[in-house]
């Protein structure tokens, strides 16, 4: 074989088909169906400024995040949408990029799917070159054959039927789960095909390794204070061992990287911004990571629960998000469950003052 005796993304998906003989094919058909809308994003990100490709949307635009819109943010959602909307497969989407459900031209039929993604997470970073990605995740539709309403895509985590994501870093990788481990395929660029590269990733139980956005530390509630002040303190702290920190800013990048060697993310709730619940979006980005995490064998949580175990209360719903090595998430579950969540722990007021504050 010209892949090195190695399976291709297609040969993956078929023999994952067979184990289940009733399969009607659809769902294979989908996640190629988004690999080549990934393949189409991985060539424009890598042209950059020299296909213009860099830089926000002229204008000025948001999206409905309040978020700027990059150029690459709105070419990449497009290619989504062309890519999945006329095979039949599908009964509606919904991206970061789009306030309302995104409905079906009429000329194609309705399927049995739901998609749900974020077309280029990260895109604040292309414009300095640091690797993005493309995150998606599966639903079964409510009413097959019909157009999809808003609330159909309302499901908790645990009804996903595969998630994956898309990273375009020094090689582009589509790692995949559809609920029997994850997987890593590299993109061979001169046979423009998927290459299974990382079977059956495993994140390791234990790290000392944990990514967070120290410039809100103001803002965290205690239990995340406690736990990053107790990894700082290093071998001479009650955690015995020295802890490396790290920050990317992307998520498909911070995924990636705990997903090949272990780690532990932290985007927790806080109190920056108390009319928001969390800074990244439940549906598109936190359910389909945590969904890859949980088959790579580690955790995923809110930091009072199991991620995939929330109940949705809108499309684009904000959330906290704590994943990775399964000994860690833990051990901040704890902390949330022993800290008071109404108080601020003061050296001068201890758990009570005129500082405290509700979250």
């Amino acid at each position: 074989m010209p892949t090195g005796g190695r399976p291709t993304l297609t040969q993956f998906l078929i023999e994952e088909r067979r184990r289940h003989p009733d399969a009607t094919g659809d769902l294979n058909a989908l996640v190629t169906d988004v690999s080549l809308a990934c393949k189409a994003i991985s060539r424009k990100v890598a042209f950059g400024a020299l296909a213009d490709m860099l830089g926000k949307v002229q204008g000025e635009t948001v999206n409905v995040q309040g978020e700027e819109q990059k150029t690459l943010d709105v070419v990449s959602n497009a290619m989504f949408l062309r890519a999945a909307e006329w095979g039949g497969i599908l009964a509606g989407m919904v991206s970061e990029e789009m306030e309302q459900v995104y409905h079906l031209p009429k000329q194609f039929p309705r399927g049995k799917y739901l998609l749900l993604f974020d077309p280029l997470d990260g895109s604040s970073n292309t414009d300095v070159n640091v690797s993005v990605g493309s995150i998606f995740s599966v639903l079964r539709a409510v009413t097959p054959g019909e157009d999809a309403k808003p609330e159909d895509f309302l499901q908790p985590g645990v009804q996903q039927v595969c998630a994956g994501y898309a990273i375009y870093g020094p090689s582009t990788m589509l790692v995949l789960t559809l609920g029997t481990g994850t997987h890593a395929f590299t993109l061979d660029p001169q046979l423009g095909e998927w290459v299974l590269s990382h079977p059956n990733l495993k994140i390791p139980a234990k790290t000392r390794e944990f990514a967070i956005n120290a410039s809100n530390s103001r803002f965290w509630e205690p239990a995340v204070k406690r736990y990053v002040d107790e990894c700082l303190a290093g071998q001479t702290g009650p955690r015995g061992a020295d802890f490396n920190m790290r920050w990317i800013a992307s998520l498909v990048a911070e995924t990636h990287r705990i997903l090949m060697r272990g780690g532990v993310f932290m985007y927790p709730r806080d109190n920056k911004d108390p009319a928001k619940h969390g800074r990244l979006r439940l549906l598109y980005e936190a359910n389909p990571i945590s969904m890859l995490v949980e088959q790579a064998g580690g955790m995923a949580s809110t930091g009072r629960k199991r991620m995939l175990e929330v109940q949705p209360e809108s499309i684009h719903q904000r959330i906290g998000f704590i994943f990775g090595s399964s000994e860690e998430v833990s051990r901040i579950e704890g902390y949330h469950h022993e800290e008071p969540q109404d108080t601020f722990k003061s050296p001068l007021f201890g758990k009570r003052g005129l500082f405290a504050t509700t979250i």
